[in-house]
């Protein structure tokens, strides 16, 4: 795939800028139409393109890599971490079902795009990065685009964001919770579960560094039981930490 030119690089002239959007845009649409069998449908919730076309990817990877950054792939982002291909920060954005005024915990905030893209969806965002590098930076780069409903740490995110949970909309704006992980896992964190109200979604993907892993949606029952469906198979850097 033929890296877009972006503003800044080589002379680019900014108005690129839409244009690689557009263009990954069409390919995304088109990686979701090839795979509606596993996704159980062939478009995007609206919310998701409009925050697809309005989130400046370039920001939330290394300078050396922004002619890249419109190319539906992953990208490192240093520190062995990526940045996830924009299909899957698209259909994992498109399966937590979120509205605005929801709130979200992301576990794995790496370069801050999944989050920014919520945040555009609506969502107050609370995200928690083990790798204080990456925290910081994701940070800066979401204070200076103006995410001030996304709040940043460094810490374990296996174990959750308690102070902030259950992560729900305000009273008056009735809601399901949502949770997104960002990183693979041999199970279900418990912290996570126990943080999501009944009817709330959690989004990630199943399984460890060396299998076959699983997109999962999971659905926390009225009872706390866990409904699981299975998206499609993918790829993540594993999740880290004590636990």
């Amino acid at each position: 795939l033929a890296a877009p030119a972006l503003a800044g690089m080589g002379g680019s002239p900014v108005e690129d800028l839409g244009a690689a959007r557009d263009r990954l845009v069409q390919e995304v649409e088109a990686d979701v139409r090839q795979t509606s069998t596993y996704l159980g449908t062939d478009r995007l919730d609206p919310a998701v393109i409009r925050a697809l076309r309005t989130v400046p990817r370039e920001r939330f990877v290394p300078d050396a890599l922004r002619g890249l950054a419109y190319a539906n792939r992953p990208l490192p982002i240093g520190l062995g971490q990526t940045i996830s291909q924009p299909y899957i920060v698209a259909i994992m954005s498109h399966l937590i079902a979120i509205k605005p005024g929801d709130r979200v915990y992301e576990l794995g905030t790496g370069s801050g795009y999944q989050a920014a893209v919520l945040a555009e969806m609506g969502a107050e965002v609370y995200s928690v990065e083990i790798v204080p590098e990456l925290a910081r930076g994701a940070a800066a780069v979401l204070t200076d685009l103006g995410y001030s409903k996304v709040h940043v740490r460094a810490g374990d995110g296996y174990l959750g964001w308690p102070e902030a949970a259950p992560f729900d909309a305000a009273p008056a704006m009735p809601t399901e919770t949502s949770v997104i992980v960002t990183a693979a896992g041999p199970e279900i964190p418990r912290p996570l579960v126990d943080q999501l109200q009944p009817g709330g979604r959690l989004v990630m993907p199943l399984g460890g560094a060396v299998e076959t892993q699983q997109l999962v949606v999971v659905t926390k029952q009225a009872d706390g039981s866990m409904h699981t469906r299975n998206v499609l198979p993918v790829r993540f850097v594993p999740i880290t930490g004590e636990a």
